[in-house]
Order: C-alpha cells, then structure tokens, then sequence
C-alpha cells in the first residue's frame, strides 16, 4: 500500500490518518499471465491502478479483429469507463500480459472516497484530466502522423514497453503491420 500512497502524494499531500482512511476503499488483487480483469458483456465494477505487471485494454470489433487502446504498467490507470462510470456493459477487454498486482476501486468507492475526503476529489480530477490529455494526444497521432512517427513517439515515450511487449501487440497498437514494425525496429535500432 506505499505505492499507493506514494502515487496518491505525487499530486496531492497526506497524512497518515488521511492515508488510513483511504486504504480500505482499495482492494489488491494479484493478476497472472494472460488472466483478464474485464471482458465484453461484463460489468466493469472496477477501475484498477496498476502496483506491478503489464496490462492490454483492447476493443474487438464485429469481424474479430483486436484494437488496442492502452497498454497500461505501474501507476497507471485502467478500466472500460464507459461501463465502469456508467454501470452497463463491458465493450473492452482488459487482460494481464505480465503478471502483476492492482489495486482496485469500485465508483460507489470512488464516489464516497471524494465526498469524504475532498483531496482524493482534487486527484481524481487531476488523474481523469492527465488520462484525457493522453487519449487525444494517441488520437491525434494515429491521424496525423505516419507509421515511423507514430513508432518513435511511443519508443520515446515508453522505451521500457518496447522491450518488454511482444511485437505483434506494438504494431496493432501502432496501428501497422509486423513486417512494418520489424523495418521500423531495425531502422532505429
């Protein structure tokens, strides 16, 4: 629990009484390979923060064909909030590729936790907005750049994940093929 609390005072200050009274609104939850924590037609009860371990968040559309919207590793977030913030059904998928431990939070704990403790209301808000910023900064890399600019940013940003993701799960996120990917990989090396 001092991840979390670490993560918590990265944007917010605490005191040990405070910190004591968060730490019941999280439950822990080790995760194995390939184990998922949501699947389509579920009820995404959680929204998890990732203690260790890699996770994938992914769309399946119609035909079957995965689309991956976020990898996510320690101190990141991750659910399907549409279902999750609206209680309804799951349209993603969120599956474990490197064992690990989360921590989760349920919205009904989500909820009582900001009405009780106005600092967590300021974090969450602060986590919801920087996790906003991500999304629409990924949507508008994959409309407007190209495959190799599309490639170093995320080898920039996340140069940790390209050695530890398999490859063919960079490309679907990359939005390009293997082959595109290996030419990439090698130019760059």
């Amino acid at each position: 629990m001092e991840k979390l609390r670490s993560h918590i005072e990265d944007i917010i200050p605490i005191t040990d009484e405070e910190f004591e009274s968060i730490k019941p609104f999280f439950t822990i939850r080790k995760v194995l390979k390939n184990q998922y924590l949501i699947q389509q037609g579920d009820e995404a009860k959680y929204e998890y923060i990732i203690m260790s371990g890699i996770f994938r968040v992914f769309y399946l559309d119609a035909d079957g064909k995965e689309h991956i919207v976020q990898f996510a590793t320690e101190n990141w977030w991750m659910s399907d909030y549409i279902s999750y913030f609206n209680q309804k059904q799951a349209n993603m998928y969120v599956v474990c590729m490197e064992a690990g431990e989360v921590l989760c939070l349920t919205l009904e704990g989500r909820e009582k936790l900001s009405e009780t403790l106005h600092k967590m209301e300021h974090f969450f808000r602060v986590k919801l907005t920087k996790g906003y910023i991500a999304l629409q900064q990924r949507i508008i890399s994959l409309i407007s750049n190209n495959s190799e600019q599309r490639y170093k940013e995320f080898a920039e940003l996340y140069p940790a994940l390209m050695q530890k993701i398999p490859k063919k799960y960079i490309a679907e996120y990359l939005g390009v093929s293997r082959e595109t990917l290996s030419r990439l990989y090698s130019k760059h090396k």
